[in-house]
């Protein structure tokens, strides 16, 4: 045995010496893989259920984990080309089921959350160096599965796949990097800032932030709004929509892949709801459309639940009453924006800037999510399927532009009130108080000279009339001296006691 042969590296060693060189990496990529295998697995489990349950299985089990790969990539948004078409002819599938995004989505950003924490030091470098290493992993894994899923009836279109895929992971891998190091808002990466140098300050620091919160409460109240557009299409269609789920299939095992394919479209619906209520409506194929103001084309639509709800027909004051949803999104943007621009005392030029800036950023989110909920189902009617994209983000731009702009300055006004009519009001009535007590001043004053002019102006009594009667006539008089002076005398005599008894009476 040689030096060499006795030292001779497993691949165990080897791969434990590859993470203490590079730890972040290396567990990122082992991270990645299994969130790709974990994802996969579920689909084939799920396929592979329906597939047992089936009465009657047009295919082997190869066929269903094709199916299932396929339906994986279609998760990622990936565009899937069927080839057992009635026609013969390959036809596109490209709408997305947006509830089976959020699984391969919730995999990866917690793979890269749980290896950038392990990792020593999560930012910097070894940050990027775990999302590398993720994003590296799961797409080595989705190739591989890709690959496979091309052998089936289902076959995926190579750009749109790693387009796709790429763009899914990436995002939710540095998300995940960016949770596990405690969300920081830290200065921009150096390509980000000078870009931003380019912009005025004042619109970085101040405008932008608040324009994005308040497009980002608009946009949530448009979702919400779409929401509760499609469950009142799905209650007042009810019949339609119990008629359509029953005659789509006859086995229990397809009805229940109809029902789980409609709660996986249930984000499309709320969106495609969101679009209605916006006005441009929602697109069912060439040359037909759904929307409040009435529908045009008159094809006949596969026979599915979630289109059973779509109104038909032209327009009504009942359909008419989704533009309040709108209304309410474009008022949340002006409360937002006022209630921001009161606190950092913001003029009316600034308020209405930062209201055209949040218009923007909801028209483009609300563009970008109306692309993503639509895609292609087939060709010829089905080959455009879901909202148009620039119509519901120029739509959303405009109501908030409408009807936010003015909301937006009459708040402005109207909190702002105190400030400039208070003053103005308050010196009015200062200066109405201060005129009427001068007011009643002067009539007191005016009556109290009236009175001592009336006083001065009265005459003498005279004394002519006087009363000739005087006290000390009377009591100097003659008649009266002696009853005066036997009245004294008998108040001056003393008191009869026991010794000396009082004179008898006279006798008659």
């Amino acid at each position: 045995m040689t030096q060499m042969t006795g030292r001779g590296l497993s691949l165990p060693l080897l791969l434990n010496r590859a993470r203490e060189r590079a730890p972040g990496p290396a567990a990122g990529a082992l991270g990645g893989a299994v969130a790709a295998g974990l994802g996969l697995g579920v689909c084939a489990v799920l396929v592979m259920v329906l597939w047992i349950s089936s009465p009657y299985p047009d295919s082997g089990p190869g066929a269903a984990l094709h199916t299932a790969a396929a339906l994986w990539l279609i998760a990622h948004g990936a565009e899937i080309v069927r080839t057992d078409t009635l026609s013969g002819a390959p036809a596109p599938m490209g709408l997305t089921p947006l509830l089976l995004l959020a699984l391969p989505a919730w995999l990866v950003h917690r793979a890269a959350r749980d290896a950038a924490e392990d990792a020593e030091n999560a930012a910097g470098a070894e940050g990027i160096g775990v999302w590398g290493g993720v994003v590296l992993g799961y797409l080595l894994v989705g190739a591989a599965a890709a690959a496979y899923a091309g052998g089936g009836e289902m076959r995926p279109s190579w750009v749109s796949c790693g387009a796709h895929l790429a763009l899914v992971v990436a995002v939710a891998a540095g998300t995940g990097v960016w949770t596990a190091h405690g969300r920081p808002r830290g200065p921009l990466p150096g390509a980000l800032r000078r870009c931003t140098d380019v912009l005025p300050r004042v619109f970085v620091t101040e405008v932008l932030p608040v324009a994005a919160r308040a497009a980002a409460a608009g946009l949530l109240v448009l979702v919400a709004g779409g929401a509760l557009v499609m469950a009142v299409g799905l209650v007042w269609h009810g019949g339609d929509v119990r008629e359509s789920f029953v005659r789509v299939t006859g086995a229990w095992s397809g009805r229940f892949a109809v029902l789980l394919l409609c709660v996986a479209l249930v984000p499309n619906a709320v969106l495609w709801g969101a679009a209605y209520a916006l006005g441009p409506g929602v697109v069912l194929g060439a040359g037909q459309t759904a929307g409040p103001l009435g529908g045009s084309g008159s094809a006949l639509l596969p026979a599915f639940p979630l289109l059973a709800a779509v109104p038909s027909g032209p327009g009504t004051p009942f359909t008419w009453a989704v533009a309040l949803v709108p209304v309410t999104a474009a008022a949340t943007v002006a409360w937002f924006v006022t209630g921001a621009g009161e606190a950092a005392e913001w003029t009316r030029g600034r308020i209405a800037y930062a209201v055209t800036v949040a218009a923007g950023l909801c028209g483009a989110a609300m563009a970008c999510l109306a692309v993503a909920s639509g895609g292609a189902l087939g060709v010829a009617a089905l080959s455009a399927f879901g909202p148009v994209g620039w119509l519901t983000g120029a739509a959303a731009a405009g109501w908030v532009l409408a009807v936010g702009l003015p909301v937006a300055l009459t708040v402005r006004w109207w909190r702002g009130r105190d400030a400039v009519v208070g003053p103005r009001v308050s010196a009015w009535s200062g200066a109405l108080r201060d005129r009427r007590r001068r007011r009643a001043e002067d009539r007191a004053r005016a009556r109290a000279v009236g009175a001592q002019q009336a006083q001065a102006q009265a005459p003498a009594p005279d004394a002519a009339a006087d009363d000739p009667f005087e006290p000390f006539d009377y009591y100097f008089d003659e008649s009266s001296r002696g009853e005066r002076w036997a009245f004294l005398k008998d108040a001056s005599a003393p008191a009869p006691t026991a010794e000396t008894p009082a004179d008898p009476p006279d006798r008659p």
